[in-house]
């Protein structure tokens, strides 16, 4: 199965840095944005995580949470936080069972290896639990700030409809 566009976002129940729990069921009724990325602490996903902290206000007065997984324990997660003073909440797929079920686990290659891992993906959710956006193999370079705009397209729509 792959989370797509249109589609009832996949269930998503998962314990948080700061030994928090985060799911999708909790906040219904509002929108939010998932982003799936491989590991916490390489070059890519700090960026991306940066990134998205970076802009947390401006989703924050959106009202739209932003939340990464990974497959890295809740003891990493903390760890990468503090290093980087992140301000999104990092869930941890340790089983690897949400990332299954949203379709990114996948098969990849680097230098000639192929492997299974975490596609770089993110998910804009709307207020009825839907997937209004879907990026699939994410290019970090302004990816935060297009997922903003989005959700801002997303608010907008809601306001006038």
């Amino acid at each position: 199965m792959s989370a797509a566009e249109g589609q009832p976002a996949p269930a998503l129940d998962l314990p948080t840095d700061g030994g928090g729990r985060v799911s999708l069921a909790a906040l219904k009724g509002k929108p939010a944005v998932v982003y799936f990325y491989p590991k916490d602490d390489t070059t890519g996903c700090t960026r991306e995580a940066q990134d998205f902290t970076a802009v947390a206000p401006d989703f924050a007065a959106l009202g739209v949470p932003v939340i990464g997984v990974s497959r890295d324990t809740v003891k990493k997660h903390d760890k990468f936080k503090a290093k980087y003073d992140l301000a999104v909440v990092l869930a941890s797929d340790e089983d690897g069972a949400a990332c299954e079920a949203w379709g990114v686990w996948v098969q990849k290659k680097l230098y000639g290896r192929e492997y299974m891992g975490i596609e770089r993906a993110t998910f804009l959710i709307d207020a009825q639990g839907r997937i209004a956006r879907a990026w699939r193999s994410v290019k970090v370079a302004d990816h935060a700030s297009a997922v903003l705009a989005a959700a801002r397209d997303l608010e907008r729509g809601a306001q006038s409809g």
